[in-house]
């Protein structure tokens, strides 16, 4: 109910701030540009590769897929952390703690859209893309074992960005845990587990073993998911102190 509550509150003025801002109003259609482009210019680039180099870049399609599968979420967590960012500025959060919805609420809807959402662009843009073919159960699971890098990331920002430009400055640094995990695919070791201190890593990982075949697949599908509740847990601790300082 309060997750019902928030969403008739805040739903309306979200999105007024999405129109208003072309930043944001453009990131929203990037998730479908970009599947358009992976669709029609991976093939071209694919084939530029075979004939100039004589390198096959085929094998490597689902590990290319493995990365947009984080983009999405990263994106859209992106987009609710500057939201976040303008209502902690704007005094708005505060405001809400004498309204009937709570703070709670108020968490409860901002972890549950962005997470909603990133599934449903996920499973919109995988089949314009193209690159990989998964049928609807699993591309599911990997898009619900990404998605809470959604929310994660809208807190990360919320917590340790002061004001928007130090949020773009920290979007930047998103590349150290979005590709460290890339190089666990190279690697023939036990040790490659150690890239399992990114949050990136699982939904990378399960995506691997479910395009290859691989065995222990829901060991990385549960271990993944209850990791990236704790760090989820531990940001929303942060964020909570945050607000009541």
């Amino acid at each position: 109910m309060r997750s019902v509550t928030a969403l008739k509150a805040l739903g309306p003025i979200d999105v007024r701030n999405i129109i208003r801002d072309p930043l944001l109003r453009w990131m929203v259609f990037l998730p479908l540009l970009i599947g358009f482009l992976i669709r029609w210019g991976v093939p071209i680039l694919s084939t530029y590769l075979a004939g100039r180099f004589q390198f096959d870049l085929v094998p490597y399609y689902h590990l290319i897929m493995s990365a947009i599968l984080l983009q999405w979420p990263i994106l859209f967590g992106m987009i609710i952390g500057f939201l976040l960012l303008d209502q902690r500025d704007d005094q708005t959060i505060t405001a809400l703690q004498v309204t009937p919805l709570t703070l709670t609420g108020y968490l409860i809807y901002r972890i549950s859209l962005p997470l909603v959402v990133s599934i449903m662009i996920t499973l919109i843009s995988f089949p314009i893309a193209g690159l990989v073919e998964l049928s609807f159960l699993p591309l599911f699971l990997a898009a619900l074992l990404a998605a809470p890098l959604a929310p994660m990331f809208a807190l990360f920002l919320a917590t340790f960005a002061e004001n928007k430009v130090q949020g773009f400055a920290l979007t930047k640094a998103v590349g150290i845990v979005l590709w460290p995990p890339v190089f666990a695919y190279f690697i023939d070791s036990p040790w490659k587990l150690a890239f399992g201190i990114f949050p990136t890593y699982w939904p990378m990982k399960f995506f691997w073993l479910l395009t290859s075949g691989g065995g222990k697949i829901w060991i990385y599908f549960v271990v993944g998911l209850l990791y990236q509740i704790f760090v989820l847990w531990v940001l929303l601790k942060r964020f909570n102190k945050v607000m009541h300082r």
